[in-house]
């Protein structure tokens, strides 16, 4: 802890006010990953308990550790490419895929279809293959919702992506039973989304388009501030 505090610090105090945004989104990452690998640990630890839970408290307790996996690992890529789009890595324009809320409604079922398998899992082995393969398609589905997005809009996305890794600490804070995570978790994911919402009312942004990429669009109109005929990467 006193390690990662150092490095926390140097890095803040290097970072000038302008990359202050880039810092944030890095720092969402980290806590995303944080719930996906604390997830699968206390999975893998309910299952080898001498005494592993039952009943009901056995289903609350998956169910904790699968939103926070599912949550985490969203966090995590979609961080990942905010960071790379403020930092000029990654282009700015949002990547309109065709059929893309099609794709976005079909993983979103995918991950309740396998969150069921999962709570109905008999045993480690069979409970680790659907948490595996909805992390992957977590993973892929933050990396599609951001990329869909964009640059004009990334510090909404910024402020969206902290309500996630504040949701997804207090999913931490569940696994753990730790009153402390789940507070601050709620807090931050709450006051994240509130932001959110006033970013976008006062930038003339619907809430709902930004957070879905562009949803109820089409590919000539503008969601980033530019013209109707640029802007916009569609892929065909």
């Amino acid at each position: 802890m006193i390690i990662g505090a150092i490095i926390g610090t140097i890095v803040a105090l290097k970072v000038e006010m302008t990359g202050m945004p880039q810092l944030v989104a890095m720092l969402h990452s980290f806590v995303g990953l944080a719930a996906v690998l604390v997830g699968f640990a206390n999975y893998i630890h309910l299952a080898a308990a001498t005494s592993p839970l039952v009943g009901a408290e056995k289903v609350i307790h998956e169910v904790e550790i699968y939103l926070g996996v599912l949550i985490g690992a969203v966090t995590f890529t979609g961080s990942v490419i905010a960071f790379g789009k403020l930092q000029g890595i990654v282009g700015s324009r949002p990547l309109l895929l065709p059929g893309r809320h099609f794709l976005n409604l079909s993983l979103g079922i995918a991950c309740i279809w396998f969150g069921v398998e999962f709570i109905n899992a008999e045993n480690l082995e069979a409970g680790l293959i659907p948490l595996s393969i909805m992390t992957a398609i977590a993973l892929i589905f933050g990396v599609h919702m951001v990329m869909a997005i964009g640059g004009a809009d990334m510090p909404v996305v910024v402020s969206m992506l902290n309500s996630y890794s504040g949701w997804a600490a207090a999913a931490i804070g569940f696994m753990l039973e730790n009153n402390l995570l789940i507070i601050t978790g709620a807090l931050v994911g709450s006051s994240g989304a509130i932001l959110s919402y006033i970013m976008c009312r006062a930038m003339n942004r619907n809430f709902l388009s930004v957070i879905a990429g562009g949803f109820g669009t089409t590919a000539g109109t503008a969601s980033s501030g530019g013209s109707d005929d640029e802007g916009k990467e569609v892929v065909s």
